[in-house]
């Protein structure tokens, strides 16, 4: 994928430096041309704004990855943090010219960071052990390292850290958002396979099958993988976009049905589109789990469009998805509060939820979704049916609908009948942010 750009011995005699500077002018020259974008830096502050900076020594890095920062000159205090992952082939100041991220950072005071591979293909990995568990090692250590120096510098506002990548930053960005699920508040993938699709264990970089559109799981398989790349983490996963053509040769388009089946159930919403609308003419998009711009999987698939759908425009519709350019047209949360009690295991299970809208708008419609203890089914809770599998620590979800003004709250209560122990669920959150108990 190639998107199109934007875009000293000073004592001797006074000939000998003559002579001296006019063989160090086409150096700097032929310097500045090989990195026409990009100033370095070592220090550990801010780096220039409104330039693209390579910064060094930024944290642990096993796979030799460069890191890129653009900051506008309007950063944001306590700014949101995009990182834009380029496709095989390409590198950071590619993506810095080719795509509109660094233009909307100057609009919305955001921070994007752009990592580079070194390595000779040019691509992410997706692929290896490593890469596919927190802290393994390979590419996301060396991202994850790139975020870390990106708040501790501009003092980042945690919940606001987002990724999206294209080709093999679109796979990137479906591996970070798996390996750390407690850094990312949400993706956006351009024409990228499931987490853990392109697998391997001999060393290659390439899934023939994958890439091939010939790997399907269930969604409990799909979810499964992502969670089993941060085993025993119960807290908030983070949202997803995906976008794909339908005539993608590359990593073809089964793909990505198998996204939207993985995701769906990482994120515990149902397989059936909670919306669907054509927003631009041969795009088909799907929202999963609510029907605003913030729902919890959304999908756009391209008609008769190949594996280089990226166009300007795009990444406009990532960052509505991602919540930064103040649309505020879906759930908007300020927080809950959760209460959730277990009665007699012949009499089923009891719970109370009680919301609270701090923020400064009313909100309609939120998605609340809680994680079962292992081996628990519940039936009937709030209207509904939830059939985790038996054994396993499943996400499931409950909807209410309705308008909640600021500072009003709504309590929901549910009695279901269910097999397995009789704990009561332990971590709740609503539109994919942490409830607090009590």
């Amino acid at each position: 994928m190639s998107p199109t750009p934007r875009n000293t011995a000073w004592n001797r005699p006074r000939s000998l430096l003559l002579t001296f500077l006019a063989a160090l002018v086409p150096l700097l020259a032929a310097t500045l041309a090989a990195t026409p974008a990009a100033a370095r830096t070592q220090a550990p502050g801010a780096v220039p704004a409104a330039t693209l900076t390579e910064v060094t020594g930024f944290g642990d890095n096993p796979s030799n990855l460069q890191m890129y920062v653009y900051a506008p000159v309007n950063v944001s205090a306590h700014p949101a943090v995009v990182v834009a992952v380029h496709y095989c082939t390409g590198s950071g100041p590619a993506m810095y010219s080719g795509t509109e991220w660094a233009s909307l950072a100057d609009r919305y005071g955001f921070v994007v960071v752009y990592p580079s591979v070194t390595r000779a293909s040019k691509c992410f990995d997706v692929s290896s052990p490593q890469a596919l568990k927190r802290g393994g090692g390979s590419d996301p250590v060396g991202i994850k390292s790139m975020v870390d120096w990106t708040a501790r510098t501009y003092g980042a506002d945690p919940g606001r850290i987002f990724a999206t990548g294209i080709s093999s930053g679109a796979m990137m960005t479906n591996v970070l958002l798996g390996d750390y699920p407690d850094v990312f508040a949400a993706g956006a993938a351009f024409s990228g396979v499931p987490f853990g699709c392109f697998a391997t264990a001999d060393g290659s970089e390439w899934n023939s099958a994958c890439s091939g559109g010939t790997v399907t799981h269930s969604p409990q398989q799909w979810g499964d993988l992502v969670r089993g790349a941060y085993p025993g983490y119960a807290g908030p996963r983070p949202r997803m976009q995906v976008w794909h053509g339908t005539d993608d040769d590359v990593l073809r388009y089964p793909n990505f049905g198998e996204e939207i089946k993985q995701w769906t159930n990482v994120l515990g919403v149902g397989q059936t589109p909670a919306a669907t609308d054509s927003p631009a003419a041969g795009w088909t998009r799907t929202r999963y789990g609510s029907t605003g711009d913030q729902a919890p999987v959304e999908a756009v698939s391209l008609q008769g469009v190949g594996h280089n759908l990226y166009s300007y425009g795009m990444a406009s519709r990532a960052l509505t998805f991602f919540g930064l350019d103040g649309s505020g047209s879906g759930p908007q949360p300020g927080a809950c509060r959760v209460t959730a009690t277990t009665s007699a295991w012949n009499t089923g299970l009891t719970a109370s939820v009680t919301l609270t809208n701090t923020g400064t708008t009313a909100f309609t419609g939120w998605q609340l979704a809680f994680t079962l203890p292992a081996g628990q089914t519940i039936t009937n809770g709030w209207g509904a049916t939830y059939a985790p599998a038996s054994g396993a620590v499943t996400a499931t979800n409950a909807s209410y609908n309705g308008t909640l003004a600021p500072n009003a709250s709504v309590t929901i209560g549910y009695q279901a009948g269910h097999t397995g122990n009789s704990a009561a669920p332990a971590a709740f959150t609503l539109n994919g942010k942490a409830c607090t108990a009590g």
